[in-house]
């Protein structure tokens, strides 16, 4: 077996040859099994095996990149002059050009994160066995009357990279998940609900009864939702998606959009944009976390950093490319595929939590929404107004009352961050970790 340290370097000695003033290669090989099961029978069962390269080459201040699957030496070869000569073509880009050799990361010995577990890649009959114990349980919960999908998978993969700068480095990563999806009730009447866990260690994973439990009782609350009326209402974000609150932060202070000028925070920097005391924290190395890494997709050395520091908007997300446009340096947040340019892209985030429950939350709302599941998405990267499709359940009196579907929420997001609450529950070992959130009044439509 070729070693991917090998097929880079032989990208760069092509792309020299072809003629290129500097570049960089990417080799990726990995292995997936995928596991499907319905009523108690094997659905799909998928394994699949590849390896992926990417080239992207210099000439002057003109780029250009290419991928292929085809590792021979005379299609490298054939790879790097069609580089050369797209680049050669390209429009003058003055900001792009791989780091400089001081830049770069020294410590890349991955393995201190543990991203990859040591055992042996499961059988996919213990995946099928995993699949059809969660939908074995969700089918005994009553009101279950089906479960449309139970998934197994695993994953293990590598990946190397080289540049003419002297850079060189690769590691490789694992995980594997199990998901369970059950249905309640029939025709206009049915409802779906979930869960999932995926993680790097086998031995981590919750037990698929549990999975598949979960996911039922989930479903089986459910039954008979219908639409609240429309108003002005406290609404809780569940952990399961209040994610995507702070993912809407971290799309608004990417580098791409502030250098553009497609943000609504470009002039937020040092601003109040999160309540007092909330903070939130970018970590690349947490261990056995899917997203950590020592060392961005341009070989420079990641490090933790503030985003948000006691509510105030400390700074953007950067490659090389949009620190030079900005005139700042990078975050060292460079991810890229086989067939693109680096792009900025956060890793590991963590927001404060708070000290209240997500029952103590939903008691402190009195009237209002607990949302649990969203569809759709209109926001405006200019202005910050926000509206979704959601589902979810009622709330009076403190107490959950009933399930509600077929409404949307509304509000303007700089509004809803600064009157956030956080829970308590956040899941820690999540590349996201993000409790659920209480956002004060925001605008629901119903009947």
């Amino acid at each position: 077996m070729t070693e991917l340290s090998d097929l880079t370097q032989a990208m760069l000695d092509a792309a020299r040859k072809a003629g290129a003033d500097a570049s960089d290669a990417l080799a990726v090989d990995g292995t997936s099994i995928e596991i499907a099961v319905r009523a108690g029978a094997l659905e799909k069962a998928e394994r699949s095996e590849g390896v992926d390269i990417g080239l992207r080459v210099f000439v002057g201040q003109r780029q250009a990149s290419v991928a292929s699957s085809d590792t021979r030496p005379e299609a490298i070869a054939e790879m790097a002059a069609r580089a050369v000569t797209m680049a050669r073509e390209a429009p003058i880009d003055p900001h792009c050009g791989l780091a400089a050799p001081d830049q770069l990361a020294t410590d890349t010995d991955m393995s201190r994160l543990d991203l990859c577990d040591p055992a042996s890649e499961p059988d996919p009959a213990m995946l099928q066995d995993m699949a059809l114990r969660a939908e074995a349980a969700a089918l005994r919960v009553e009101g279950v009357s089906q479960v449309s999908e139970t998934s197994a998978g695993y994953g293990r993969r590598r990946m190397h990279l080289s540049q003419s700068n002297g850079f060189a480095a690769g590691y490789a990563r694992s995980d594997i998940g199990l998901s369970c999806v059950p249905i309640s009730g029939t025709g206009t009447g049915m409802e779906r609900d979930y869960d999932y866990d995926s993680r790097i260690y086998m031995t981590d994973m919750r037990d698929p009864e549990d999975i598949g439990r979960n996911a039922a009782l989930r479903t089986v609350a459910r039954i008979g939702a219908r639409r609240p009326k429309t108003g002005q209402y406290p609404v809780l974000f569940d952990e399961r998606i209040a994610s995507s609150l702070i993912g809407h932060l971290v799309q608004a202070t990417n580098g791409s959009a502030i250098a553009r000028g497609a943000s609504f925070l470009r002039d937020a920097l040092g601003e109040q944009v999160l309540p007092k005391g909330m903070t939130l924290t970018e970590d690349p190395h947490r261990a056995r976390t899917s997203a950590s890494k020592l060392f961005d997709a341009e070989g420079l050395p990641t490090q933790s950093r503030l985003l948000v520091d006691d509510g105030r908007l400390t700074g953007w997300t950067l490659d090389l490319a949009t620190g030079r446009k900005l005139g700042l340096p990078s975050t060292a947040n460079a991810a890229r595929g086989t067939s693109s340019a680096p792009r900025p892209a956060v890793t590991n985030l963590s927001l404060t939590q708070g000290t209240a429950s997500r029952d103590d939350l939903i008691a402190q709302m009195g009237t209002g929404l607990v949302v649990t599941s969203m569809i759709g998405s209109t926001i405006n990267p200019n202005t910050g107004d926000y509206s979704r499709g959601a589902s979810g359940f009622w709330v009076e009196n403190g107490e959950i009352a009933y399930p509600v579907n077929e409404l949307t929420i509304a509000g303007n997001l700089r509004d809803m961050w600064l009157t956030m609450i956080a829970a308590n529950d956040a899941r820690t070992h999540l590349s996201r970790v993000v409790p659920s959130l209480l956002v004060e009044g925001m605008t629901l439509a119903g009947d």
